[in-house]
């Protein structure tokens, strides 16, 4: 494992790459960084790091982190450069092929990718919250896990540059929907005059037992089996029916909720109503 003070460049400065700076800097790193605003670096600067340009920054040390927004800002930062050495810390977020395409691509130039995906928001960076997925090359992983732990518990899933990919989009899969699922919730209650705070106890209730439900779907999932002895899909379509109806009458978008409802209709034409709603998985992986 590499010194508790190793020097790296982060690239991108917006909330997310100021935390991990400020983290990293407050641990003795020596932190070069860059980013198309400059202004941006301003806090960072005045923390302790030093700015270089583009290319002079990706020289500055053999490990390079990027906190941008997807793979193609990483290609157009990284273009041009040369990255024989260099280990690229990638956090951002795209597709699995598109991440295998980067780490063949910062191979082929001398490189090596390290896929990473942070799964907290900048307040909770350094916390006992915080983790992050990782992989691609062990030996690189190891190298550099101290580093990365200063951000978070570090959960390293293989070589194969994929599977933190896709643990962090799993993970968002599930947060994004919960959270537009929330708000479509307060603004069907709105339309009886009912706030949010009002409503948010049953709402906490709702949200605390969620997880109540996640040992029995893990078996379902993984075994396939799916008894529909204490609910099954027919059932719980009739209630989508319901909410989007409900949906339509108060004149909110229902597009959320329809979405759900075509899943169990497709259930139900497909002969499946009568078994458990984890079977809808099978409709979801086609």
């Amino acid at each position: 494992m590499t010194d508790s003070r190793t020097p790296l460049t982060l690239i991108g400065l917006g909330p997310m790459g100021q935390g991990m700076v400020k983290l990293w800097l407050a641990a003795g790193h020596a932190v070069t960084v860059w980013n198309r605003t400059r202004s941006r670096a301003d806090d960072v600067l005045a923390a302790g790091a030093v700015w270089a340009e583009r290319a002079d920054a990706v020289a500055a040390n053999r490990l390079i982190v990027l906190s941008l927004t997807d793979y193609r800002a990483a290609d157009a930062v990284l273009d041009g450069l040369d990255l024989t050495g260099k280990v690229v810390v990638n956090l951002s977020s795209d597709t699995p092929d598109r991440t295998r395409e980067a780490a063949e691509a910062v191979a082929a130039r001398g490189g090596t990718l390290l896929v990473g995906g942070l799964m907290v928001p900048a307040p909770l960076l350094g916390t006992e919250a915080a983790y992050a997925f990782y992989s691609g090359p062990e030996d690189v992983f190891a190298e550099y896990r101290d580093t990365l732990a200063l951000l978070g518990r570090t959960d390293y899933l293989g070589a194969d540059p994929v599977p933190a990919q896709l643990h962090y989009q799993a993970q968002l899969d599930l947060f994004l929907t919960v959270l537009a699922g929330m708000l479509h919730a307060f603004a069907l209650v709105g339309t009886a005059g009912v706030s949010a705070k009002d409503f948010a106890p049953y709402m906490r209730e709702t949200l605390d037992t969620m997880s109540f439900y996640l040992d029995e779907t893990v078996t379902s999932v993984d075994s396939g089996q799916h008894p529909g002895d204490l609910a099954n899909i027919t059932m719980m379509g009739a209630t989508t029916d319901h909410i989007v109806a409900a949906s339509e009458d108060a004149g909110l978008d229902a597009g959320l909720p329809k979405a759900v409802q075509d899943l169990y209709h497709r259930a139900i034409a497909a002969g499946r109503g009568g078994e458990n709603w984890t079977a809808l998985v099978d409709l979801i992986r086609r």
